[in-house]
């Protein structure tokens, strides 16, 4: 049955398998929920989080809809690894400084096309990889260890040009470094932090860790996909750390959040770096100690394009700087509690950001977003 339900999650069909698991006699009361946008940011196609314990009227099958207009919204029921729900996640656009009125009714939801994917590649060295409908991405596994040739560290992009899920394409067809239309991996990453990674610093020096030991998928679609990498004990300095590092990425979003939980042989606090791998040839930089925005828009790569990189870090106690191989972003935490960031790419042949200063631009209005979040009111 576990491996019944695990397929339906799979294929964005788990509102049907979770009305299964209730009677006849349960039903959803009508929910309303109030989402107030406060900024003067525009919220176009943006996922918005509700806590599930919350809406205790909830049972059985349910659909979303717009109060005002009667439209079905798209939304996910996230489980975060766990057996019950934690999180209602539903898609709204709110003008700036509005709200719009949401309501779950009872009913049949129409089925809603996966956006997001995430999954463990034995085939290829072990490889994690996960996309959503704008960019993929991968990180390294044990198995590659054993080719130093091909060894690498932190974080990989894989850019597209279409909003459909190809990471199964591409491993199948192991022909994702040519572009055939879709997009490619162009990306160099070698033995640095890549798109985005994290380690710890000690006296301008980046501990790396071995590669990624342990893997579980939390939730993987449509909406968002959400995963743990563990990693196994290293040495970083004088101390001994360990790490598992949670990642989601939402639909229709360039920037992954990245929550990292770190345990220390001593001590509460660790020095670490965030950090984006820099070219040779110059690109274009935004280092933004002020709002916590690393971007860097890279040089053109031959037929390839440009691929633009970014950060959004918490803005408090951190400083930036560029080394010969990294824009960084350090900073000290503590880790009896997690350390948030988010970090992601887009590329100009995507149509979306096609110059350094409309990628800046989505950083910045991202960060903006963060520190004005959507707010909840529920009525039942």
């Amino acid at each position: 049955m576990k491996r019944i339900l695990l397929l339906l999650m799979a294929a964005g069909l788990w509102h049907t398998a979770l009305a299964a698991g209730s009677t006849d006699k349960e039903q959803t009361a009508a929910v309303s929920i109030t989402i107030k946008n406060p900024s003067a940011i525009a919220r176009s196609a943006e996922i918005v989080e509700i806590p599930y314990a919350k809406l205790q009227g909830l049972a059985g099958t349910f659909k979303i809809i717009n109060k005002k207009t009667g439209k079905e919204l798209p939304y996910q029921l996230t489980y975060e690894g766990t057996p019950q729900p934690q999180l209602l996640l539903v898609q709204v656009s709110i003008p700036a400084n509005s709200s719009i009125v949401i309501a779950a009714v009872p009913g049949t939801p129409s089925n809603v096309k996966p956006r997001t994917y995430a999954r463990f590649v034995p085939e290829r060295k072990d490889d994690f990889a996960w996309e959503n409908d704008r960019i993929a991405f991968r990180m390294y596994g044990a198995a590659l260890e054993n080719f130093p040739a091909e060894n690498a560290h932190g974080i990989d992009v894989w850019v597209k040009r279409t909003p459909e899920l190809i990471v199964n394409k591409w491993y199948k067809t192991n022909d994702y470094h040519h572009d055939n239309g879709d997009g490619l991996d162009y990306y160099s990453v070698g033995l640095t932090l890549g798109a985005g990674d994290i380690a710890p610093y000690f006296n301008d020096s980046i501990y790396f860790p071995r590669h990624y030991r342990t893997w579980k998928v939390l939730d993987s679609g449509p909406l968002r996909c959400t995963f743990q990498l563990g990693y196994e004990p290293w040495q970083a300095g004088r101390n001994t750390v360990s790490v598992i590092k949670t990642i989601s990425l939402d639909a229709g979003s360039q920037l992954n959040k990245m929550s990292v939980q770190y345990k220390l042989s001593a001590g509460d606090i660790l020095p670490v770096a965030t950090g984006i791998v820099r070219r040779m040839q110059q690109g274009t930089m935004l280092l933004d100690e002020k709002n916590g925005v690393v971007g860097y828009w890279e040089p053109e790569h031959g037929q390839d394009g440009i691929t633009g990189l970014g950060m959004i870090v918490p803005a408090k106690k951190q400083r930036m700087l560029l080394t010969g191989q990294h824009l960084l972003a350090t900073t000290t935490i503590n880790v009896q509690e997690p350390f948030v960031y988010y970090f992601g790419a887009a590329w100009n042949k995507a149509g979306m950001y096609t110059n350094a200063a409309g990628w800046f631009t989505y950083l910045q209005t991202f960060a903006d977003k963060l520190n004005a979040p959507l707010e909840i009111d529920i009525n039942q």
